[in-house]
């Protein structure tokens, strides 16, 4: 073993023999010696407040202002965005686009980062920015196509539950706001960068990163898998795709704990963005659809049980994959050198 690993498995610089050995994950390969740790901060607690700053952060605080800022350097005052606000989005659609863009980068990504500073030295490593063992790649792959399927009856099943009215009438807003942007003409390209590549990076770095890592400390492997896909599913705020979004989200979150890294999760996130995206500008040519009618698109059953069984065999695939390296899916001596600090 490398001086590098013995500095990752032990979290002291080698030959320091005075210095006692920090804290180290429950695989003894991450240096738990960040303040937090240090000061013994509850890891739910610090779970908790993380997603209540990311989201006030993000959604009330950087993304507004952030907006703010860019329609007043186009001439446009909070005044008229209150008095006209479709005739706005429709002539300032980008702008909406990359104000939610900063806002995901500077109100999730970059204060996961911070967070998981506050816990290591190696807030990457923390965050499983890691290499991937490419015996993972095609069942992953195959899976998520296999749960896709399954995703869309979820979609059906979920709009069909009862909601509040007040709720039906917000993501109504949220609707009308997506259909105005969506049928704007902008670049497809641009699109897919600010609607499918950033939120795949800069939520999985967030919730998959940051979240499931303290979950799984506070609630262990399954209980931190299942409730970062809830979060996760919540988190969007549509409460009539809670349900898809948090079997894709679990998903998720299982491909990050069982390859050691978020970027097999960031490309399935990118992959689903980036069919919405396609969807959308597809009815957004289409005047006699709706995005609704794209959601709501009934599979039969049989297709709906092939997808399911097939996604517990690429499940199945991936767990003896693991089992073959016994149970270990990251080696630190693998890693890129920026990682084997």
């Amino acid at each position: 073993m490398d001086e590098s690993s013995e500095t990752l498995s032990t979290g002291s610089p080698p030959g320091d023999s005075a210095s006692p050995a920090a804290p180290t994950d429950a695989q003894g390969l991450l240096p738990l010696d960040g303040y937090f740790e240090r000061r013994g901060f509850s890891t739910l607690w610090t779970m908790c407040g993380a997603l209540v700053g990311a989201f006030v952060l993000f959604q009330l605080v950087v993304t507004p202002l952030a907006l703010s800022a860019l329609l007043a350097m186009r001439g446009v005052g909070l005044e008229a965005l209150a008095a006209d606000p479709g005739a706005i989005v429709a002539a300032h659609a980008n702008l909406f686009l990359v104000a939610n863009t900063i806002g995901q980068v500077l109100g999730l990504c970059l204060p996961a980062w911070w967070l998981a500073r506050m816990h290591t030295r190696r807030p990457l490593a923390f965050l499983r920015l890691r290499r991937v063992d490419r015996s993972f790649a095609l069942p992953a792959a195959a899976a998520f196509i296999a749960l896709l399927p399954v995703v869309q009856w979820l979609s059906v099943a979920n709009d069909a539950i009862p909601l509040p009215e007040f709720i039906r009438e917000f993501e109504d807003s949220q609707m009308e706001l997506i259909r105005q942007v969506l049928h704007v003409d902008t670049n497809l390209a641009f699109q897919l960068g600010v609607l499918a590549l950033t939120p795949a990076l800069c939520e999985e770095i967030f919730f998959r990163g940051y979240v499931q890592r303290q979950a799984e400390r506070g609630l262990g492997v399954a209980g931190g898998i299942l409730f970062s896909g809830i979060v996760f599913g919540l988190y969007h705020l549509r409460f009539s795709q809670v349900l898809p979004l948090a079997a894709l989200g679990a998903f998720m979150a299982y491909l990050t704990w069982r390859t050691g890294s978020i970027w097999p999760a960031a490309l399935a996130h990118f992959a689903n963005n980036a069919l919405a995206v396609a969807a959308g500008a597809y009815v957004a040519r289409r005047p006699e659809l709706e995005i609704e009618d794209i959601e709501q698109i009934g599979l039969p059953w049989y297709l709906i049980f092939l997808g399911a069984f097939l996604f517990i065999l690429c499940i199945l695939a991936m767990e003896r994959a693991a089992a073959e390296r016994g149970g270990n899916t990251v080696v630190p001596e693998t890693l890129p050198g920026f990682l084997r600090e």
